[in-house]
């Protein structure tokens, strides 16, 4: 009687769990249809598939969460292994000494299994343990709640996943044991601790228990088991919003159709955008647009595929929410959660097509100052697991604001009309914009003027607007054109540079992006450029990784790069320096780029300098609040990114805060003097205030010998 009942209850539970996740599943591919074609998503397969296989062994990830590493690796296997025992478990219920042809008894397999289980099982009640001691507390003020990651997270799926890989893994365990009990009472080969290497001494103890008893135990396990997994398939099938559960399907194809093949994160050049058909968007074909065409993301629709794949394979770990500047400083900017209400709303549309062509702010999908607090960073890409391109996708919806709907900050719009009329941000006249060369004791030759073409020269020196304008940035400009001359590296300017276009890009104004940088790029070839050195990481950026897309293509080099290389070869030779420096990695070159090691090492060929790192640095590293033109914008909400940066550094006890680009000597100069002022007003003791200076500042002041700057 106990097994009809319990063979009726598996049927039943199979026929609605697997219909109800059909369904599921269909509700997510309409969603994903609803999206733009995502052109070069499925090549080259080869190189997919080996990223994949990479990502998904090696949990690269994860590599600063040692324990959740292992733990979820460990969970994330045993989910396919474990497949074979509830396939096993359909026979157990009709005949309990049930076992699968060939593999049913197969050693290896089933240490597998076993190991797998049990492994399993403690890595499942580690991530549960983990998820309840940083969770965040209803007791707690918000600010507090605001420090866990799982702010936000539906905290109440995650515990139902967690608990159906529980009781599944007890489940394949006890009946292991059930097997063994059974198989050694019926004397068979099979039952020996070499086929139950793990679970043999459970079974030891109920060995005594009658055949029969033993039979209806295993069949009430299995059915357990079974009815287990189906309620997850019902549970999961009604909310395809339920990334917790869906992403060990979806995180396979994300990660398969990330950007970057060669497993990259989406840093570095922002995704173009594109039109309705999937085409990137051109600036000389403008006119040829149809009239209603929808450019940037102001609807769900206007999304690719591939970003409504992003939003259903969220997992909630608010790993991005726990890196992100912006939230870190208590502003309204979470990923997670901007993921999150973009995702929400994809569901709802799928529902009602009325919600199809509603705009996403209007819709409250997304927050208006959330979605300007952005400094695009990319911590939130780099940290992804499943491998969500946030910023791409922020930046889309910057994209449909500025250029469908002319609503953005008003001090973008100052920003804006600088760029268009001076060619840099600063609103400065173009023909000051070789002055910081006045004052240099040798000439600086202006290509098409001084020498022919490029090709006269070794290196095109991109100044950059900081970098022409900027006094802070100007030091920096003059140092690397010494030091150059110094090491003897011809170099060269040109006629005519402007902003590369990098904040009004990321800004979300496209046309006065690709229109700047049109004119550099036929600048740029026009003068015969090959080899061209900047001092600035997002002008590094910008002509390495964006103008190729324009026809732009050259050999870029950040002066710290080429600084490095002076030294090592010996052209360059700092005397020694007694202070502590620590050194701050701009985004753009680091994070974005993989540029951690020439600053680094640049700073250790000063003899008797001592490097001190910051808490947070290299890979890690926070941002300084400049980037995503954050740099034209004011930072209102909590506390200044800048500042907490600026805190970070001097809390090491440095003499100098090396940085790298002119934005970070901005905001962290201002950083540091800032928190001064505020430490004085509120009568603290008075502290060492380190210089903040470029890396080839410091150098060309050692390279010259002098005493250090505080000391002068």
């Amino acid at each position: 009687m106990v097994q009809w009942v319990c063979l009726a209850a598996v049927v039943v539970a199979t026929v609605v769990g697997v219909g109800v996740f059909a369904r599921g599943v269909g509700r997510i591919v309409a969603t994903l249809r609803r999206g733009r074609p995502a052109p070069q998503r499925w090549r080259p397969v080869g190189r997919r598939l080996a990223t994949l296989v990479t990502e998904l062994v090696g949990h690269g990830r994860f590599q600063h969460r040692p324990v959740v590493r292992v733990a979820h690796w460990v969970v994330m296997v045993s989910f396919p292994l474990l497949f074979v025992t509830l396939v096993t478990g359909y026979g157990q219920v009709v005949d309990p000494r049930f076992a699968l042809p060939v593999i049913g008894h197969l050693a290896p397999l089933e240490w597998l299994v076993e190991a797998f289980a049990w492994l399993s099982l403690v890595g499942i009640v580690a991530l549960t343990v983990l998820r309840l001691r940083i969770r965040p507390r209803p007791s707690d003020d918000e600010a507090q709640q605001r420090r866990s990651r799982f702010f936000g997270s539906n905290l109440a799926q995650a515990y139902f996943v967690e608990a159906t890989v529980a009781a599944v893994v007890v489940a394949v365990l006890v009946l292991r044991g059930l097997e063994y009990a059974l198989g050694a009472q019926g004397g068979e080969l099979w039952a020996t601790a070499a086929h139950f290497p793990l679970t043999a001494w459970l079974g030891s103890a109920w060995t005594g228990a009658p055949a029969a008893a033993l039979e209806t135990a295993v069949v009430v396990a299995a059915t357990v088991k079974i009815l287990v997994s189906m309620a997850w398939f019902v549970v999961v099938g009604l909310q395809p919003t339920m990334g917790v559960a869906w992403h060990r399907f979806l995180a396979v194809v994300n990660v398969y159709a990330r950007r970057e093949p060669d497993g990259r994160p989406a840093l570095g050049p922002l995704a173009p955008m594109t039109l309705p058909d999937g085409s990137a968007f051109d600036l000389e074909r403008v006119d040829e647009l149809p009239e209603d065409a929808r450019l940037g993301v102001s609807t769900i629709q206007d999304l690719s595929w591939k970003g409504l794949l992003d939003l259903s394979t969220c997992t909630e770990c608010g790993r991005c929410q726990d890196v992100c500047p912006a939230w870190a400083t208590g502003k309204a900017l979470s990923p997670k959660l901007f993921v999150l209400g973009l995702r929400d709303h994809a569901a709802a549309a799928t529902d009602d097509a009325n919600l199809l062509g509603a705009d996403l702010l209007t819709a409250g999908a997304v927050d208006y100052d959330a979605l300007w607090d952005c400094t695009t960073c990319g911590a939130c890409v780099q940290q992804c697991p499943v491998d969500i391109e946030h910023v791409d996708t922020l930046v889309g919806v910057r994209r449909a604001q500025v250029l469908m709907e002319s609503r953005f900050p008003r001090e973008l719009g100052q920003t804006f009309t600088k760029l268009e009329r001076q060619g840099n941000p600063w609103g400065l006249p173009a023909r000051t914009r070789l002055d910081w060369a006045k004052g240099l004791d040798f000439p600086v030759p202006v290509i098409g003027r001084d020498v022919e073409t490029a090709a006269d020269v070794e290196y095109v020196f991109w100044v950059g607007c900081a970098g022409a304008y900027e006094d802070r940035a100007k030091r920096t400009t003059q140092a690397v054109a010494e030091l150059l001359h110094t090491a003897g590296v011809s170099f060269g300017v040109l006629q005519g540079e402007m902003c590369t276009g990098d904040p009004a890009r990321r800004a979300g104004n496209e046309v006065l992006f690709q229109t700047l940088a049109a004119g550099n790029v036929e600048n740029l070839n026009g003068a015969g450029a090959t080899k061209v050195v900047v001092t600035c990481a997002h002008c590094f950026n910008t002509i390495a990784n964006e103008y190729p897309e324009l026809g732009g293509r050259f050999d870029v080099v950040h002066h710290t790069e080429l600084l490095d290389r002076l030294v090592a070869e010996g052209r360059l030779r700092p005397a020694a320096d007694d202070r502590t420096v620590t050194y701050h990695d701009p985004c753009y070159l680091a994070r974005h780029n993989q540029v951690y090691s020439p600053p680094r090492e640049l700073l250790g060929s000063v003899p008797g300098l001592q490097l001190a790192e910051m808490p947070r640095a290299g890979k890690d590293a926070f941002c300084c609040g400049a980037g995503g033109a954050r740099m034209w914008m004011e930072e209102s909400a909590g506390t200044r990114i800048n500042a907490v940066r600026s805190a970070e550094a001097v809390a090491t006890g440095a003499d100098v805060i090396a940085t790298a680009c002119p934005f970070c000597t901005v905001m962290l100069s201002d950083g540091v003097a800032a928190n001064a002022r505020a430490a004085a007003g509120e009568g603290s003791a008075p502290v060492g205030v380190p210089e903040v200076a470029d890396i080839a500042v410091l150098l060309l002041d050692r390279v010259r010998g002098a005493a250090p700057a505080e000391q002068a």
